[in-house]
């Protein structure tokens, strides 16, 4: 199902055939993102990816999006803590053109003067509507809380700060130095060949400048007791979200953890849900997720609740994850959990978006594409003392970080409940 070829020039080209869609989804990878980023210019990835849709030696900014909607394509990027994306789905028939869209974005954009002081201040707009967005901001503050002074805890988009001082010097320097053959994946998902996508690639690829793999800082630090993060600010509700330090993308208890996260708050049978907004009424919105990056994770839940809610909102979440370290998981609870993980990747993955975007993480973080059926596996695999075991070792106070936006001017006493 999935093909990979290495280019000449050192570019990786992977596809996942789907010859029964109509549509292919195509990205142009790079993997370098925001925890590659010097301190001085935090932001600057975010800000490339910008700058890749305002021009290029042939094309306007216009004329970009025209060649893609005009065909009635779809054409985004993205940036992340370990890679950015640029990406578009259109009409298999229409692959190619599409294509060397997105390759003259990647390699002949402009940068002119102009349009990076006009990006410039879209960014800043940019920062300025995720701090107005309580439940957005509150996850910033947690990255910052957890992984304090290290690229992981500054905003991908950088601050007003940073986004002021980087220059088109220091976009192009980054640029150069960061976009190269051997940081460039070509993915492609839907009705296409894998030949059709090495032809073009080879021919369209061959302008990429010749490189290495940067490194990142490691995290390091180590955390010894439960930190508080408090925003005042005058809200009609307050937003939380609680961090716990997990594992990495190659630890093998990544699966126990991601089974233990679907039983604790990733959809609406979860026990969170369930206690939170079922039972007790403290909550509309409650969630549950995992991450994982190369040396590090973090599990992190989510809500948003009237303040005088707070301390038991706080008290029955502790009391859940406690639960977790004590107590084995049923044979239903975990028989559902595994299903729905399996079941929730089955569904995803029909979707040509969906697996190109899997072929990009799953080769950019471990050298190789795992197959669906390699993570049903590890998940069926899981086992109750398997979940109970992950809960022990990450589910501490020492682990612990809280962030929260709310009318509250003081958070005192709620760092008690986090040793509880």
């Amino acid at each position: 199902m999935y093909h990979v070829s290495r280019l000449k020039s050192g570019v990786t080209v992977i596809t996942a055939e789907m010859p029964h869609m109509a549509s292919v989804s195509l990205g142009v990878w790079v993997g370098v993102g925001g925890r590659y980023e010097p301190a001085a210019v935090a932001g600057v990835s975010h800000f490339i990816e910008h700058m890749l849709f305002k021009g290029t030696l042939r094309r306007t900014a216009r004329e970009i999006s025209q060649a893609v909607e005009g065909i009635g394509g779809y054409l985004n990027a993205f940036t992340g803590e370990e890679s950015t994306c640029f990406y578009a789905r259109v009409s298999h028939d229409r692959f190619d053109e599409v294509f060397e869209v997105l390759m003259d974005m990647f390699i002949a954009s402009r940068f002119a003067p102009e349009e990076i002081e006009k990006e410039r201040g879209v960014i800043k707009e940019e920062i300025a509507m995720y701090l107005d967005q309580p439940h957005q901001h509150v996850q910033e503050l947690l990255n910052e809380t957890m992984w304090p002074n290290h690229p992981l805890g500054t905003p991908l988009t950088g601050t007003n700060e940073t986004i002021d001082r980087i220059s088109r010097r220091d976009l192009l320097t980054y640029q150069l130095t960061n976009y190269n053959t051997a940081t460039t994946l070509i993915a492609a998902a839907g009705n296409i060949r894998h030949a059709q996508l090495v032809k073009a690639a080879e021919r369209q690829a061959r302008n990429i400048p010749s490189g290495k793999r940067p490194r990142f800082t490691p995290v390091n630090e180590r955390q010894t007791a439960p930190r508080l993060k408090l925003f005042t600010r005058d809200t009609a509700q307050m937003q939380l979200a609680l961090g716990l330090r997990g594992c990495s993308r190659h630890d093998p208890r990544r699966y126990a953890l991601r089974v233990l996260n679907a039983l604790l708050g990733d959809n609406m049978s979860s026990r969170l849900f369930q206690s939170l907004r079922e039972e007790h009424g403290l909550a509309y919105s409650v969630h549950s997720s995992v991450s994982y990056l190369d040396d590090t994770g973090a599990l992190a839940i989510s809500a948003g609740l009237d303040t005088g809610n707070l301390e038991k909102a706080l008290a029955l979440t502790m009391k859940e994850l406690k639960r977790f370290t004590a107590t084995l998981p049923t044979a239903k609870e975990l028989k559902q959990a595994r299903d729905y993980l399996i079941g929730h990747l089955d569904l995803s993955l029909e979707n040509t978006e969906n697996q190109m975007m899997w072929l990009g993480d799953q080769f950019l973080g471990y050298g190789r594409v795992l197959t669906p059926a390699e993570i049903k596996k590890s998940v069926s695999a899981v086992t109750a003392a398997h979940v109970r075991q992950a809960a022990r070792a990450y589910f501490r106070p020492e682990n612990m970080s809280l962030a929260m936006v709310s009318p509250l001017k003081t958070g005192k006493g709620i760092e008690r409940l986090l040793r509880t």
